[in-house]
């Protein structure tokens, strides 16, 4: 019972205060964010060349084999012009598939949002972050399997960075590379931000999944960093987001609990609360409706 009511009472708080510790540019951009798109974001116009998504292959050490990536380029790409990187994360069970769906329909949310001049030319790159060198796919919800996601951290850093800028025409340095995913890729990506703020000015997560702090009373995960480690210092983000819908059953509690530690730990970041949502691309797509128009500028 108590924890139903610190639930509640996390719930109700945000709903009041959407965001905490805002004292920079991010609190200028808090009021930018909507709940839902209008319609037609997320539609194909007509006479309108919208990119796709293409599959390729690297070598990841991290994991010792050949790993997928999905990445999208812009409709009008050029090596003789450098372009920002945006990474997104998928969830659990799931693979570098999930956001290239046309359910999902990135293409046609960021290329709306570049011709009404709300969003950047940029690459997107789909990863597989399942990495673990004795299993290919994920077997089941326990340690060994989160362990194989949270070392994607590794794979991104020392195998799939390398690969992206070496192929494709990147324009380099933190100001130009964003991160963001999806329930466990949520956390991953939060994990990813606050252990390399060096590399990613922009960090977003969307429904995060618990188990980047301690979860009380479960031996599933010991927490991939303390609270008060959720901070930055020398390297602070141009945007933190954390998106989440109140109708989210799956991750329950987890991204208010990490809100409330941001609060705790007096840092800057911008709230996108959903009221009726579920945890799948319903949540994903305004997240990144908002996301996309943040970064990069």
């Amino acid at each position: 019972m108590k924890k139903i009511l610190l639930n509640l009472a996390l719930l109700s708080l945000f709903a009041i205060m959407p965001i905490f510790a805002s004292e920079g540019k991010m609190k200028d951009l808090q009021s930018k964010i909507v709940e839902l798109p209008e319609k037609g974001y997320d539609q194909v116009r007509q006479g309108v060349k919208y990119p796709t998504f293409k599959k390729y292959s690297y070598d990841s050490k991290t994991a010792g084999r050949k790993t997928n990536v999905n990445v999208l380029l812009p409709a009008d790409y050029s090596e003789d012009k450098e372009y920002p990187v945006l990474y997104i994360l998928h969830g659990f069970f799931d693979n570098e598939n999930w956001m290239s769906r046309s359910i999902v329909a990135i293409p046609q949310i960021l290329t709306n949002l570049q011709l009404d001049g709300k969003a950047q030319e940029m690459i997107i790159v789909l990863p597989y972050i399942f990495c673990d060198k004795d299993i290919p796919s994920c077997t089941g919800m326990d340690m060994k399997n989160c362990l194989a996601y949270d070392n994607f951290i590794n794979d991104l850093t020392t195998d799939l960075i390398p690969f992206i800028e070496s192929t494709f025409s990147v324009k380099k340095g933190r100001e130009n590379t964003a991160i963001t995913g999806f329930s466990m890729g949520g956390r991953e990506s939060l994990f990813i931000g606050f252990n390399h703020p060096e590399l990613f000015a922009y960090i977003g997560a969307v429904c995060p999944a618990p188990g980047l702090v301690k979860i009380p009373g479960s031996p599933m995960h010991p927490g991939q960093m303390k609270a008060e480690d959720m901070k930055f210092d020398q390297y602070k983000p141009e945007i933190l987001l954390i998106s989440s819908s109140r109708s989210d059953g799956v991750v329950s509690s987890a991204p208010d609990s990490y809100r409330s530690i941001l609060v705790k730990n007096d840092q800057e970041f911008l709230s996108h609360i959903l009221n009726t949502t579920g945890h799948d691309h319903t949540s994903v797509k305004p997240h990144l409706y908002n996301y996309l128009q943040l970064i990069f500028n």
